[in-house]
């Protein structure tokens, strides 16, 4: 008995043709090909969504189907795209060809050719970007597939008339559907993109419900009662004069039109902001029309790619002229008279400590031994409010940046550089204004006294962390002994809080090694040491003693005023998850004492440390964590474990921070109670700047990455497996922590099938599993800048004829399958998880 080889692929069922003569089998008439085409102008379709339409199920038939493709093509009646993916060549033509005459219409506008399209239309090579039609309408039976064709009979009209009408936030989830939240409903409300009207993430509308699906309402929005910002980045197509964008956002499901007279002198593949000045009225299947605002230069190169980040998460280019007016007319010279009402630390020690390529020094720390023996260490804050006053220019645009963001190449800050490098950096021998935070602690951290005020400094020194470590580790140099005897301080603090139940998961950092033109010639993780940490606790202690201060100057409701760093318990719901996945990993966390949950926290980080899990552990735990904000109520912050935490220690660079400064002098001065409806609203905006940026600089890293891989093509890495869809497998390399995707179509040696509930594919034949925190060996297969996305392959090291087999057998199988839908290129990095999100930073803590 021959034996079987185990390492082949299954073969796939064919599908059984029905018994019928060859003569009963119906021809395909060219007519018949070119009618689906006329009757869905604008969209793509390749040879097999072309099959499937027409129920093809012979050989003749296919090749039909060919022949008149070619012919179609030939006579410019159809435009090849790329593989074989074809389109209309031009809607208007085609149905002046084919309709009588008294039934053609004029053409109304130089658009008018365009008109008549779907919101697929709008993308004229779909392939070129790899990416699939614009819109992705729902099936009429409720479920929504990669490819699907759409509904094959006529869909239902609209119902306008009936149902309860709420107003609500659009929420984008996905490029196939939004959510609406509103206070009119308890539940979020699911709006399928085909009835959004064009909203988009962030707009108010006005929405009809229509019942439920899936336990969860569904409504259709009838209504854009407020566009929040009309501008959207993509890369610019032109064809016969005319231009479409497509959007880099995935989760914009439209295109948008530009006429050749609003282009304003952008080229085909440049990277385009355009404005849309023309939404369609109703759903006559047009696209939006939109104007280009600024080109930033040809797709994929680096200053064109940054700058469309920049432009795409609405951040700014430059600061206003009246800003830069105002910064530079502020004398540099501190008056005698505003030094003398000050606390004068000049001739005390004092230095900073911060990255070696860092120009905004906003904290400083000052050392001396008191006569009792203990250790009188302050903390210095940059004295931002001192310089930038209500009612100014800086004021308004510091408010409205909220936040500096650090992408991979470049700072844009909060405030101007003359302020931000300059007047407010605490640079080393210059006298500097300071709001200062002044402890009393003995060499075992118990805290004594505390001093909060305005100050002047002097700094003696300023190191690097390189060097403040090199310190720390025994090195004999200046100032080793003060860095010393801080970090030793710095040690007892840090054990203090974790005793009183601080959360130690921490993410990696990633960073790059860039050349002139900021080309990524390495990618590396930080590693945080003693000196990191270091200075980390001795912010943490301000913070959280500015916030116990203001909180305590009145002993009853309304408290004081104040701007507070919250950060409330993780969901039960998704904690139990959370357990559920670790537990996959033999890793088990006891949730059934709420008093010991930061202990099983950080008995688990510490148990997966140096495990190829232990990214992905740290992450999740993170992600399943509530997220920090900012607020006037003062709820604690539950990853620190302090019951008042605010951000006091980086003014230059964060808009909280200076709230916070103006509060506490107000109340030092003995003023009263602040109204807190303004502060609040302040608290909301800087927190969605702070999650805009942290999208941003998350966005930055992820192209870095793929352009760091793209010179690497065929590499073969080591990963661990980051996350898992029914599509593909992502995988995160080691050594750099790019992460990229791997088909599930594309796995050798069986077909694999998503086992949702247990974290894992699982083989159908060998019953192989493949699960979160697996170590893989993959291949850099591709790396696309425009859609920021990495392709890997597993390493298969069979035999090339067992692979060559497979191979043939799995695209006989996809052609033969019923119901098949041709996988995308770059598959599913849409609803993909992309770039993931770490946890806070010494900046954002």
């Amino acid at each position: 008995m021959k034996e079987k080889d185990e390492s082949a692929a299954p073969r796939a069922p064919r599908a059984k043709a029905a018994r019928r003569n060859d003569a009963a089998v119906a021809s395909i008439s060219k007519d018949l090909v070119f009618r689906v085409f006329r009757d869905n102008p604008g969209k793509v379709f390749s040879y097999r969504q072309l099959s499937r339409r027409l129920g093809v199920t012979t050989k003749e038939q296919r090749e039909d189907i060919f022949e008149h493709l070619k012919s179609l093509k030939k006579s410019g009646l159809l435009t090849l795209l790329q593989n074989d993916d074809y389109r209309l060549t031009d809607a208007a033509a085609a149905q002046a060809a084919t309709e009588p005459a008294s039934g053609r219409k004029t053409r109304r506008n130089e658009r008018e050719p365009f008109a008549g399209m779907s919101r697929g239309g709008g993308r004229p090579v779909e392939t070129e970007f790899g990416q699939d039609p614009v819109v992705h309408r729902r099936r009429e039976a409720g479920f929504d597939f990669p490819d699907a064709d759409g509904p094959a009979t006529p869909r239902r009209p609209r119902q306008e008339g009936g149902g309860e009408t709420i107003t609500g936030t659009v929420a984008l989830a996905t490029d196939k559907y939004a959510f609406v939240i509103s206070e009119e409903s308890e539940q979020d409300v699911r709006v399928f993109t085909d009835r959004l009207k064009f909203a988009m993430h962030g707009d108010t509308v006005r929405l009809r419900l229509r019942g439920s699906r899936d336990g969860r309402p569904v409504g259709d929005v009838v209504e854009v009662v407020n566009r929040v910002r009309p501008e959207l980045v993509g890369r610019l197509h032109m064809q016969g004069g005319i231009g479409f964008v497509k959007p880099d956002n995935r989760k914009i499901y439209f295109d948008v039109f530009v006429p050749f007279e609003n282009l304003n002198g952008a080229n085909h593949g440049e990277k385009v902001l355009v404005r849309i000045a023309e939404f369609p009225e109703g759903d006559a299947g047009q696209l939006p029309v939109g104007q280009v605002v600024r080109s930033f230069g040809k797709a994929g190169e680096n200053e064109a790619e940054i700058n469309a980040i920049m432009a795409e998460f609405g951040l700014p280019f430059e600061f206003p002229a009246e800003v830069e007016e105002e910064s530079e007319s502020i004398p540099l010279e501190i008056p005698q008279s505003e030094i003398e009402r000050r606390r004068d630390f000049r001739h005390i020690t004092t230095f900073t400590i911060d990255p070696v390529d860092a120009k905004d020094f906003d904290d400083a720390l000052s050392i001396q031994k008191l006569e009792n023996g203990h250790w009188e260490i302050g903390v210095h804050i940059a004295d931002v409010t001192h310089y930038v006053q209500p009612g100014m220019a800086l004021e308004k645009e510091a408010r409205y940046r909220a936040t500096s963001v650090y992408l991979v190449d470049r700072v844009i800050p909060m405030l101007p550089e003359r302020l931000s490098n300059g007047l407010c950096s605490l640079r080393p021998h210059e006298d500097k204004l300071t709001f200062s935070a002044v402890f009393e602690l003995d060499e075992k951290g118990k805290l004594y006294n505390s001093w909060f005020g305005k100050t002047i400094i002097h700094s003696d020194r300023r190191f690097a962390y390189e060097e403040a470590q090199e310190r720390i580790e025994g090195l004999e140099a200046d100032y080793t002994a003060e860095i010393q005897l801080m970090n030793d301080i710095a040690k007892k603090l840090c054990a203090a809080r974790f005793k009183q139940g601080a959360i130690s998961f921490e993410t990696q950092e990633v960073k790059f090694k860039l050349d002139e033109q900021g080309k990524p010639l390495g990618v590396y993780v930080k590693e945080r040491k003693d000196a990191h940490k270091m200075i980390e606790e001795f912010m943490l202690l301000a913070n959280r003693k500015v916030a116990e201060f203001v909180f305590k100057l009145k002993n009853r409701k309304p408290r004081f005023t104040m701007v507070y760093r919250v950060h409330d318990a993780p969901d039960e719901e998704r904690l139990a998850n959370f357990a559920l996945f670790a537990q996959k990993f033999g890793h088990q966390l006891d949730l059934s004492n709420p008093k010991k949950l930061s202990t099983e926290l950080n008995d688990l980080s510490s148990e997966v440390v140096g495990r190829p899990e232990q990214n992905v552990i740290q992450t999740l735990a993170i992600r399943t964590m509530a997220k920090a904000t900012y607020t006037t109520d003062p709820r604690g912050h539950f990853g620190l474990a302090f019951e008042h935490y605010s951000h006091f220690t980086s003014p230059i660079r964060r808009y909280p921070d200076m709230m916070a400064h103006r509060l506490l002098e107000h109340y030092l001065e003995g003023g009263k109670n602040v109204e807190v409806e303004p502060i609040e609203e302040e608290c909301k905006h800087s927190s969605e700047r702070e999650k805009l940026a942290a999208n941003a600089e998350r966005a930055s890293i992820k192209y870095k990455q793929v352009e760091f891989l793209q010179d690497r093509i065929g590499d073969t890495f080591t990963g661990v497996v980051s996350g898992l869809t029914e599509w593909g497998l992502y995988v995160e390399i080691e050594e750099n922590k790019c992460e990229g995707m791997v088909r599930v179509a594309d796995i050798p040696g069986d077909f694999f099938e998503l086992d949702k509930n247990n974290y894992r594919l699982v083989g159908q034949r060998s019953k192989r599993i493949i699960q979160f925190g697996d170590e893989l060996q993959v291949v850099v297969k591709s790396a696309n800048l425009l859609d920021r996305t990495i392709d890997f392959e597993l390493v298969d090291n069979r035999p090339d004829a067992v692979k060559n087999r497979e191979r043939e057998e799995r695209d006989a199988g996809r052609e033969s399958r019923r119901g098949y839908r041709p996988e995308r290129s770059g598959g599913g990095h849409k609803g993909g998880k992309g770039g993931r999100p770490g946890g806070e930073s010494k900046r954002r803590r």
